[in-house]
């Protein structure tokens, strides 16, 4: 539990725009020159844009309750997402090839286990 609650993104937004409006209404009012100026200035877009993000939190909070990760009755898919009918679908020769294709890419690497694989897979040297 938390000493002080939170607040709530309204009054965030609200508190924002009171400080930010606050060293504007200084430069209009007091009209300082040089460093003083400048730095007011700074300080001015700085709490701007800490009002305008507390404004767009206060926004996105608004009333909508957030939608469930997850319906209980849907199962939770495992692995990549592949199901047996996509294994079942994939041809063993066509992987087998595809290996061969790329096994001289492969062979600049790591020519030991590329020849493993050949003849594990049965594809025979060129």
């Amino acid at each position: 539990m938390r000493l002080f609650p939170k607040p709530d993104p309204r009054v965030n937004a609200v508190a924002a725009s009171l400080a930010a409006a606050a060293p504007l209404a200084m430069l209009v009012i007091w009209r300082p020159e040089g460093v003083v100026a400048v730095l007011l200035a700074l300080l001015c877009v700085l709490l701007g844009m800490v009002a305008g993000v507390a404004v767009t939190a206060a926004r996105q909070s608004g009333g909508t309750p957030a939608p469930a990760a997850r319906p209980p009755a849907q199962p939770v898919p495992a692995g990549y997402g592949v199901d047996a009918d996509t294994l079942e679908a994939l041809d063993s020769r066509a992987v087998r090839d595809s290996r061969a294709l790329y096994a001289d890419t492969l062979e600049a690497l790591d020519s030991r286990a590329v020849q493993g694989s050949r003849a594990a897979n049965g594809i025979s040297d060129r």
